[in-house]
Protein backbone atom coordinates (compact mmCIF):
# COMPACT_ATOMS: atom_id res chain seq x y z
CA UNK A 1 0.00 0.00 0.00
CA UNK A 2 2.91 2.86 0.36
CA UNK A 3 4.06 1.43 -2.64
CA UNK A 4 1.23 2.39 -4.10
CA UNK A 5 0.75 5.84 -2.56
CA UNK A 6 4.64 6.92 -3.09
CA UNK A 7 3.91 5.88 -6.81
CA UNK A 8 0.75 7.95 -6.80
CA UNK A 9 2.89 10.70 -5.35
CA UNK A 10 5.77 10.34 -7.49
CA UNK A 11 3.08 10.42 -10.59
CA UNK A 12 0.95 13.62 -9.68
CA UNK A 13 4.65 15.37 -8.87
CA UNK A 14 5.62 13.86 -12.13
CA UNK A 15 2.29 15.25 -13.92
CA UNK A 16 2.79 18.55 -12.46
CA UNK A 17 6.09 19.01 -13.59
CA UNK A 18 5.17 18.07 -16.94
CA UNK A 19 2.16 20.32 -16.80
CA UNK A 20 4.97 23.18 -15.87
CA UNK A 21 7.46 21.93 -18.77
CA UNK A 22 4.44 22.32 -21.65
CA UNK A 23 3.39 25.85 -20.29
CA UNK A 24 7.01 26.85 -19.52
CA UNK A 25 8.17 26.77 -23.05
CA UNK A 26 6.95 29.75 -25.60
CA UNK A 27 7.79 32.42 -23.10
CA UNK A 28 11.23 31.66 -22.87
CA UNK A 29 11.62 30.48 -26.42
CA UNK A 30 10.46 34.19 -26.83
CA UNK A 31 12.77 35.33 -24.71
CA UNK A 32 15.80 32.98 -25.86
CA UNK A 33 15.12 32.93 -29.54
CA UNK A 34 16.77 33.01 -31.48
CA UNK A 35 19.98 31.18 -30.54
CA UNK A 36 21.24 30.07 -34.46
CA UNK A 37 21.19 31.84 -37.35
CA UNK A 38 18.12 32.97 -39.19
CA UNK A 39 16.80 32.23 -42.81
CA UNK A 40 15.15 34.67 -44.75
CA UNK A 41 13.97 33.15 -48.30
CA UNK A 42 13.38 36.06 -51.07
CA UNK A 43 10.96 34.83 -53.69
CA UNK A 44 12.87 36.30 -56.52
CA UNK A 45 15.82 36.75 -57.89
CA UNK A 46 19.24 38.72 -56.49
CA UNK A 47 19.25 42.21 -57.96
CA UNK A 48 14.98 42.41 -58.08
CA UNK A 49 13.61 45.14 -55.82
CA UNK A 50 12.16 42.51 -54.09
CA UNK A 51 15.87 40.67 -53.11
CA UNK A 52 17.28 44.39 -52.63
CA UNK A 53 14.82 45.23 -50.28
CA UNK A 54 14.90 42.01 -48.32
CA UNK A 55 18.56 42.40 -47.87
CA UNK A 56 18.41 45.47 -46.34
CA UNK A 57 15.79 43.93 -43.81
CA UNK A 58 17.77 41.34 -43.13
CA UNK A 59 20.95 42.90 -42.88
CA UNK A 60 19.10 45.75 -40.07
CA UNK A 61 17.34 42.93 -38.27
CA UNK A 62 20.30 40.58 -37.42
CA UNK A 63 21.79 43.93 -35.13
CA UNK A 64 18.32 43.52 -33.37
CA UNK A 65 18.13 39.85 -33.31
CA UNK A 66 21.60 39.19 -32.11
CA UNK A 67 22.12 35.97 -34.72
CA UNK A 68 22.89 36.26 -38.78
CA UNK A 69 19.87 36.56 -40.95
CA UNK A 70 20.84 34.96 -44.13
CA UNK A 71 19.16 35.75 -47.54
CA UNK A 72 18.29 33.05 -49.49
CA UNK A 73 16.66 33.56 -53.28
CA UNK A 74 14.70 30.96 -54.03
CA UNK A 75 12.51 32.41 -57.32
CA UNK A 76 9.84 31.05 -59.77
CA UNK A 77 6.53 30.64 -59.84
CA UNK A 78 5.16 33.87 -58.82
CA UNK A 79 6.71 33.46 -55.45
CA UNK A 80 4.89 30.28 -55.27
CA UNK A 81 7.92 27.93 -55.61
CA UNK A 82 9.51 29.92 -52.12
CA UNK A 83 5.95 29.86 -50.34
CA UNK A 84 6.03 26.38 -50.64
CA UNK A 85 9.18 25.47 -49.46
CA UNK A 86 8.30 27.91 -46.85
CA UNK A 87 5.07 26.11 -45.68
CA UNK A 88 7.33 22.67 -45.65
CA UNK A 89 9.39 24.31 -42.99
CA UNK A 90 8.93 23.75 -38.73
CA UNK A 91 7.39 26.55 -37.50
CA UNK A 92 9.93 27.96 -35.06
CA UNK A 93 10.91 31.30 -36.26
CA UNK A 94 14.24 29.97 -37.97
CA UNK A 95 13.23 30.09 -41.49
CA UNK A 96 10.77 33.10 -42.89
CA UNK A 97 10.10 34.36 -46.42
CA UNK A 98 10.19 37.83 -47.68
CA UNK A 99 7.14 37.20 -50.57
CA UNK A 100 4.77 38.58 -52.37
CA UNK A 101 1.41 38.72 -50.87
CA UNK A 102 0.29 37.20 -54.01
CA UNK A 103 0.77 33.49 -52.78
CA UNK A 104 -2.08 33.61 -50.30
CA UNK A 105 -5.02 35.79 -52.46
CA UNK A 106 -3.73 35.13 -56.26
CA UNK A 107 -1.60 32.72 -57.29
CA UNK A 108 -3.71 29.76 -56.01
CA UNK A 109 -6.54 30.98 -58.51
CA UNK A 110 -3.93 30.70 -61.24
CA UNK A 111 -1.43 27.48 -60.03
CA UNK A 112 -1.99 24.23 -58.51
CA UNK A 113 -0.10 25.14 -55.58
CA UNK A 114 1.20 22.31 -52.81
CA UNK A 115 0.50 24.52 -49.79
CA UNK A 116 -3.10 25.60 -48.32
CA UNK A 117 -3.10 29.64 -48.95
CA UNK A 118 -4.60 30.07 -45.73
CA UNK A 119 -3.68 27.68 -43.47
CA UNK A 120 0.30 27.26 -44.41
CA UNK A 121 1.55 30.23 -43.38
CA UNK A 122 1.97 33.02 -40.55
CA UNK A 123 1.62 36.21 -42.23
CA UNK A 124 4.04 38.75 -39.56
CA UNK A 125 3.95 41.90 -41.48
CA UNK A 126 3.93 43.69 -44.82
CA UNK A 127 6.37 46.27 -45.26
CA UNK A 128 5.55 47.60 -48.94
CA UNK A 129 4.43 47.04 -52.33
CA UNK A 130 5.12 47.53 -55.87
CA UNK A 131 4.89 50.37 -58.82
CA UNK A 132 5.29 49.13 -62.09
CA UNK A 133 5.98 50.96 -65.52
CA UNK A 134 5.91 50.68 -68.97
CA UNK A 135 9.15 51.10 -70.42
CA UNK A 136 11.09 51.81 -73.17
CA UNK A 137 15.17 52.34 -74.51
CA UNK A 138 16.06 56.10 -74.01
CA UNK A 139 17.06 55.51 -77.68
CA UNK A 140 13.36 55.20 -78.97
CA UNK A 141 11.83 57.88 -80.95
CA UNK A 142 9.05 57.02 -78.71
CA UNK A 143 8.34 59.66 -76.05
CA UNK A 144 4.69 59.51 -74.89
CA UNK A 145 2.06 56.43 -74.09
CA UNK A 146 -0.01 57.64 -76.70
CA UNK A 147 2.57 57.81 -79.52
CA UNK A 148 3.44 54.01 -78.09
CA UNK A 149 -0.17 53.26 -78.51
CA UNK A 150 0.15 54.96 -82.07
CA UNK A 151 3.40 52.75 -82.69
CA UNK A 152 2.36 49.37 -81.09
CA UNK A 153 -1.10 49.36 -83.56
CA UNK A 154 1.05 50.09 -86.42
CA UNK A 155 3.54 46.99 -85.35
CA UNK A 156 0.86 44.28 -83.83
CA UNK A 157 3.59 41.76 -82.41
CA UNK A 158 5.82 43.89 -79.80
CA UNK A 159 7.39 41.83 -76.73
CA UNK A 160 7.78 42.97 -73.34
CA UNK A 161 9.10 40.97 -70.33
CA UNK A 162 7.94 40.85 -66.87
CA UNK A 163 8.70 39.40 -63.24
CA UNK A 164 6.62 36.25 -64.30
CA UNK A 165 3.81 35.18 -66.00
CA UNK A 166 0.66 36.64 -64.35
CA UNK A 167 2.38 38.84 -62.18
CA UNK A 168 1.19 41.64 -61.56
CA UNK A 169 3.20 43.42 -64.15
CA UNK A 170 2.32 41.10 -66.92
CA UNK A 171 -1.81 41.32 -66.06
CA UNK A 172 -1.04 45.27 -65.66
CA UNK A 173 0.51 45.30 -69.03
CA UNK A 174 -2.08 42.65 -70.37
CA UNK A 175 -4.62 44.57 -69.60
CA UNK A 176 -3.33 48.16 -71.02
CA UNK A 177 -3.28 46.23 -74.33
CA UNK A 178 -6.73 45.01 -74.49
CA UNK A 179 -7.99 48.15 -73.46
CA UNK A 180 -5.73 49.80 -76.48
CA UNK A 181 -6.37 47.08 -78.80
CA UNK A 182 -2.71 46.49 -78.98
CA UNK A 183 -1.05 43.17 -80.43
CA UNK A 184 1.66 42.81 -77.80
CA UNK A 185 3.73 39.40 -76.71
CA UNK A 186 4.43 38.86 -73.32
CA UNK A 187 7.99 37.13 -72.75
CA UNK A 188 8.29 35.92 -68.56
CA UNK A 189 11.02 35.78 -66.86
CA UNK A 190 11.87 34.45 -63.07
CA UNK A 191 12.48 38.05 -61.88
CA UNK A 192 12.71 41.75 -62.76
CA UNK A 193 16.77 41.81 -63.21
CA UNK A 194 16.10 39.56 -65.46
CA UNK A 195 13.26 40.99 -67.55
CA UNK A 196 15.98 44.08 -67.10
CA UNK A 197 18.64 41.95 -68.62
CA UNK A 198 16.71 41.03 -71.49
CA UNK A 199 15.73 44.21 -72.50
CA UNK A 200 18.88 45.99 -72.46
CA UNK A 201 19.79 43.28 -74.90
CA UNK A 202 16.91 44.50 -76.91
CA UNK A 203 16.05 40.80 -76.71
CA UNK A 204 12.13 42.43 -76.00
CA UNK A 205 11.00 45.35 -77.29
CA UNK A 206 9.68 47.31 -74.40
CA UNK A 207 9.60 46.29 -70.47
CA UNK A 208 6.58 45.74 -67.57
CA UNK A 209 9.04 47.02 -64.84
CA UNK A 210 8.83 46.13 -61.54
CA UNK A 211 10.46 48.82 -59.80
CA UNK A 212 14.00 47.60 -60.41
CA UNK A 213 13.67 49.50 -63.01
CA UNK A 214 13.68 53.06 -61.57
CA UNK A 215 17.45 53.33 -61.12
CA UNK A 216 17.59 53.09 -65.14
CA UNK A 217 15.22 55.66 -65.36
CA UNK A 218 16.69 57.91 -63.36
CA UNK A 219 20.16 57.33 -65.01
CA UNK A 220 18.07 58.52 -68.22
CA UNK A 221 19.03 54.66 -70.11
CA UNK A 222 15.07 53.66 -70.32
CA UNK A 223 12.19 56.54 -70.43
CA UNK A 224 9.18 55.31 -68.65
CA UNK A 225 5.69 56.33 -70.79
CA UNK A 226 2.70 55.23 -67.96
CA UNK A 227 2.59 53.74 -64.77
CA UNK A 228 0.61 51.41 -63.33
CA UNK A 229 -0.42 49.59 -60.21
CA UNK A 230 -1.27 53.29 -58.39
CA UNK A 231 -4.41 55.13 -58.03
CA UNK A 232 -2.21 58.41 -58.26
CA UNK A 233 0.78 60.08 -60.08
CA UNK A 234 3.95 59.27 -58.47
CA UNK A 235 5.37 62.41 -56.46
CA UNK A 236 8.34 61.37 -58.09
CA UNK A 237 7.60 61.28 -62.19
CA UNK A 238 5.01 63.96 -61.99
CA UNK A 239 5.11 64.36 -65.59
CA UNK A 240 4.02 60.43 -66.25
CA UNK A 241 0.41 59.72 -66.29
CA UNK A 242 -1.13 56.24 -64.62
CA UNK A 243 -3.58 54.05 -66.23
CA UNK A 244 -6.36 55.01 -65.60
CA UNK A 245 -5.68 58.70 -66.55
CA UNK A 246 -5.75 57.48 -70.36
CA UNK A 247 -8.75 55.40 -70.08
CA UNK A 248 -7.90 51.83 -68.73
CA UNK A 249 -8.27 49.60 -65.45
CA UNK A 250 -5.73 49.26 -63.67
CA UNK A 251 -4.35 45.74 -61.31
CA UNK A 252 -4.15 45.93 -58.11
CA UNK A 253 -0.59 46.76 -56.11
CA UNK A 254 1.05 43.18 -54.77
CA UNK A 255 2.61 43.86 -51.30
CA UNK A 256 5.73 42.29 -50.13
CA UNK A 257 5.17 40.54 -46.90
CA UNK A 258 7.66 38.74 -44.48
CA UNK A 259 6.16 35.40 -43.16
CA UNK A 260 6.58 32.11 -41.37
CA UNK A 261 5.53 28.92 -41.30
CA UNK A 262 2.21 27.98 -40.15
CA UNK A 263 1.99 27.47 -36.50
CA UNK A 264 4.79 29.87 -34.84
CA UNK A 265 4.24 30.85 -31.23
CA UNK A 266 2.95 33.87 -31.02
CA UNK A 267 5.36 35.46 -28.66
CA UNK A 268 7.91 34.76 -31.53
CA UNK A 269 5.66 36.21 -34.32
CA UNK A 270 5.51 39.34 -32.13
CA UNK A 271 9.22 39.19 -31.84
CA UNK A 272 9.94 38.88 -35.28
CA UNK A 273 7.02 41.58 -36.11
CA UNK A 274 8.47 44.36 -33.57
CA UNK A 275 11.77 44.12 -34.85
CA UNK A 276 10.83 43.91 -38.51
CA UNK A 277 8.62 46.80 -37.54
CA UNK A 278 11.57 48.70 -36.38
CA UNK A 279 13.94 48.03 -39.26
CA UNK A 280 10.71 49.17 -41.67
CA UNK A 281 10.37 52.29 -39.61
CA UNK A 282 13.80 53.44 -39.80
CA UNK A 283 14.86 56.18 -42.62
CA UNK A 284 17.50 53.88 -43.33
CA UNK A 285 15.63 51.63 -44.95
CA UNK A 286 12.84 53.96 -46.12
CA UNK A 287 16.08 55.35 -48.45
CA UNK A 288 16.32 52.54 -49.91
CA UNK A 289 12.69 51.52 -50.77
CA UNK A 290 13.04 55.09 -51.96
CA UNK A 291 15.84 54.36 -54.53
CA UNK A 292 14.00 51.31 -56.07
CA UNK A 293 10.35 53.38 -56.07
CA UNK A 294 8.27 51.63 -53.37
CA UNK A 295 7.04 52.85 -51.24
CA UNK A 296 6.63 52.03 -47.18
CA UNK A 297 3.26 50.55 -46.71
CA UNK A 298 2.62 48.93 -43.47
CA UNK A 299 0.04 46.27 -42.42
CA UNK A 300 0.57 43.83 -39.93
CA UNK A 301 -0.48 40.16 -40.07
CA UNK A 302 -4.35 40.84 -38.61
CA UNK A 303 -4.74 42.96 -41.38
CA UNK A 304 -3.14 41.30 -43.90
CA UNK A 305 -5.48 37.79 -43.03
CA UNK A 306 -8.85 39.50 -42.83
CA UNK A 307 -7.61 41.75 -46.22
CA UNK A 308 -6.37 38.04 -48.08
CA UNK A 309 -10.06 36.66 -48.43
CA UNK A 310 -11.34 40.14 -50.03
CA UNK A 311 -9.14 40.25 -52.29
CA UNK A 312 -9.09 36.37 -52.87
CA UNK A 313 -12.47 36.88 -53.99
CA UNK A 314 -12.13 40.39 -56.39
CA UNK A 315 -8.98 38.25 -57.87
CA UNK A 316 -11.64 35.04 -58.24
CA UNK A 317 -13.89 37.67 -60.34
CA UNK A 318 -11.32 39.19 -62.24
CA UNK A 319 -9.49 36.20 -63.48
CA UNK A 320 -12.75 34.23 -64.46
CA UNK A 321 -13.49 37.27 -66.02
CA UNK A 322 -10.34 37.40 -68.02
CA UNK A 323 -10.66 33.50 -68.49
CA UNK A 324 -7.60 32.99 -66.55
CA UNK A 325 -9.20 30.92 -63.20
CA UNK A 326 -7.45 27.52 -62.95
CA UNK A 327 -9.56 24.96 -63.52
CA UNK A 328 -9.50 22.13 -60.89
Amino acid sequence: MRTMKTFGVMFFAGGLTLAYLFSFPLSTWAQDYPTRPVTLYCSYVAGATTDITARALASRAEKLLGVPVMVENKPGGNSTVCAALLAAKKPDGYTLAAMANGVVDQMPLLYKIPYDPFNSFTQIMQYSRWIGGVCVLSESPIKTIQEFITYAKAHPGMTYGSPGMYSQQHLAVHMFGECKGLQIKHVPYKGGAEAITAFLGKHTDFIAGSGSHIPYVKQGAFRMLVIYNATKRDPNFPAIPILSEIGCEDYPADGIMVAAPKGLPDPIRKKLHDVFKKVADAPEFQKVLEQVNMPYDYKDGVELEKEARVKYEWFKAFYKKMGLLKQN
